[in-house]
């Protein structure tokens, strides 16, 4: 330990380091349930990619583990510290570097807030779209890390989309730097994308070139009641066959319905079995939406409501918003699902994920970037009840499977981290798994970074 602060100090300053182990215990975990945290050595804040550098030499030279992070509001336990790692916080490196409206790029350190780079980009007519849930408090280098999705997904794609090139700090500290600033580029291996999702277990990335888009107009909601989950993905699915294009396409079913009534009074129905929220940024909002309410009262769909101006649309959105810190009020705990199925199968998925909530007497609410297939079934249980919670995990691994079966993956946008790492294999398959650990031994050969997480 001695010998880990005095190479440490010796390219730090002062404040970069945290050694108190009353503060680095609240650098221990991210915000998901069941994941195990150890306890880090050190806490380090480095404002400069040098000083990024300098605590990776340091890590391989005495052989320490690292773990990077950002806001640590992830879900899946991959910001977790283990036991005398350096925890490498990147929220100090919180710079936009750049914005280009001609090149239609910006240019950030890892540590920049997504709603802080969308406000930012905004004031130059453009816009960057992945917003996830937490987008307030979430880091781009975060949002990288776990290639996050969001609301707008089912139009505008996923973070992985928008990551140009990035620039890595490798596990010995080198300097690596991947992509373009272009809008076209194919020389060699595709390593930007590689990273993208990685977890922070094959580099820390230090700064990130993302392309941006022109900013749409103003998107106008609307809101679909249904007597039941089944008729609300019918209707998903007769939008998506129509060849619509939402900016947003969400869906609430009756248990998170009720849970943000209770914590907001947002006046949503009581007796709404699924709530549909879809939403149009186009030139002529309201014909596209006039299409899609003929599609959902066709569905069966017994209320249609759209909004008549963006203050109404915001207050439709904030409900949609609220859902996951809603469910967390059911009861003392809650274990986020992340399952992505095809959207042919989510009227399936749901039907399942009601079965699994009966079988184990668990509140589970579900709530759906229901353009993509991307469902986020949310099991609510009490932490202290022993029974309770071991209901709770095997009912969250039964959801998995039941993605699975259905022609799904286990996360679409959370990440596997600790959570879901005993899944990952049996998704990818044994020869998939063997070269992404050749992928892992190629950029990390001493085992690092992240260790404990995704394999």
């Amino acid at each position: 330990m001695d010998d880990l602060l005095e190479l440490l100090r010796a390219g730090l300053p002062a404040e970069a380091l945290i050694t108190d182990p009353d503060i680095t215990a609240s650098y221990a975990n991210d915000m998901a349930s069941f994941c195990e945290a150890g306890t880090p050595a050190v806490v380090t804040l480095p404002r400069t990619v040098e000083q990024v550098q300098h605590i990776m030499r340091t890590a391989t030279a005495l052989r320490v583990p690292v773990v990077p992070q950002g806001a640590r509001t992830g879900l899946s336990g991959a910001a977790n510290a283990s036991d005398g790692c350096i925890v490498l916080s990147l929220v100090k490196m919180d710079r936009i570097l750049e914005i280009s409206p001609v090149d239609r790029i910006a240019v950030v350190e890892p540590g920049v807030i997504n709603a802080v780079l969308s406000r930012a980009v905004n004031e130059h007519g453009l816009y960057y779209p992945p917003d996830p849930s937490s987008w307030e408090m979430c880091t781009i280098g975060g949002n990288i890390g776990t290639a996050s999705g969001g609301l707008c997904c089912v139009k505008y794609g996923v973070t992985a989309e928008y990551v140009l090139g990035l620039d890595i700090v490798l596990a010995d500290g080198r300097l690596l730097t991947t992509g373009r600033r272009t809008a076209k580029g194919v020389a060699g291996y595709d390593l930007t994308r590689l990273f993208v999702g990685s977890e922070g277990s094959l580099g820390i990335v230090v700064k990130a070139v993302l392309a941006l888009k022109p900013q749409p107009p103003q998107q106008l909601v609307l809101a679909a009641e249904f007597p039941s989950a089944a008729s609300a993905c019918d209707a998903i699915c007769r939008i998506m066959e129509r060849g619509h294009t939402p900016s947003l396409l969400e869906l609430m079913d009756r248990t998170t319905v009720q849970a943000v009534n209770k914590m907001a009074n947002m006046g949503l129905p009581d007796s709404t079995e699924a709530l549909l929220l879809a939403a149009f940024d186009t030139p002529d909002p309201s014909a596209d939406l006039a299409a899609v309410a003929a599609l959902c009262t066709a569905a069966g769909a017994t209320e249609v409501v759209p909004a008549e101006d963006a203050a109404e649309s915001e207050m439709l959105l904030q409900a949609r918003r609220m859902s996951l810190t809603a469910l967390e009020t059911v009861k003392s705990a809650t274990m986020i699902d992340d399952v992505c199925v095809p959207r042919s199968q989510l009227g399936a998925m749901l039907e399942g994920t009601a079965a699994v909530a009966e079988k184990y007497d668990l509140t589970i609410g579900v709530c759906a970037h229901a353009g993509d297939g991307n469902t986020h079934p949310v099991v609510c249980f009490d932490h202290t009840d022993a029974d309770e919670s071991r209901r709770a995990r095997e009912s969250f691994d039964e959801i998995m499977a039941l993605g699975l079966e259905l022609g799904g993956t286990i996360t679409g946008e959370h990440g596997v981290g600790v959570l879901k790492k005993e899944w990952l294999a049996r998704e990818l398959g044994e020869v998939s798994v063997e070269l992404h650990r050749g992928i892992k031994q190629a950029f990390d050969p001493l085992g690092l970074l992240n260790p404990g997480k995704v394999f």
